[in-house]
């Protein structure tokens, strides 16, 4: 079973966070955000330098679009509460294993929230 498949669990838009008009989708993707996509165009088309990656699964799908990401050149950050695994292990893998070979940093909501603040400042 392909997790995330149209019309299962997590294969549809959450209510709060449907595309609006004038958003930019990137094309359904298998396993990295990056391969096979346009999603590097886009975002070097934007000036888009840092990355921030949330979602599931931390240590497949987010792991592959953020090892690469920083392979092309982006800044990686990784947020540790915003970010899902079926197991505690696999969390841990992504979080203290993994992460950190690819993730320019690891932070939570809050600390992300409270950086883009201060930048915006």
């Amino acid at each position: 079973m392909q997790a995330f498949a149209v019309g299962t669990w997590g294969g549809e838009w959450h209510p709060d966070f449907t595309p609006e008009a004038g958003d930019v989708i990137i094309k359904e993707h298998w396993s990295s955000g990056f391969a096979g996509t346009d999603l590097d165009l886009h975002l070097k088309q934007h000036g888009v330098e840092k990355i921030i990656i949330i979602g599931m699964l931390a240590n497949t799908c987010l792991e592959a679009t953020g090892r690469y990401g920083m392979e092309l050149g982006y800044h990686v950050t990784l947020v540790r509460d915003a970010t899902a695994a079926f197991s505690p292990e696999a969390m841990r893998a992504a979080h203290e294993i993994n992460g950190p070979t690819f993730a320019h940093a690891i932070l939570t909501t809050d600390e992300v929230l409270a950086a883009l603040s201060k930048k915006g400042e």
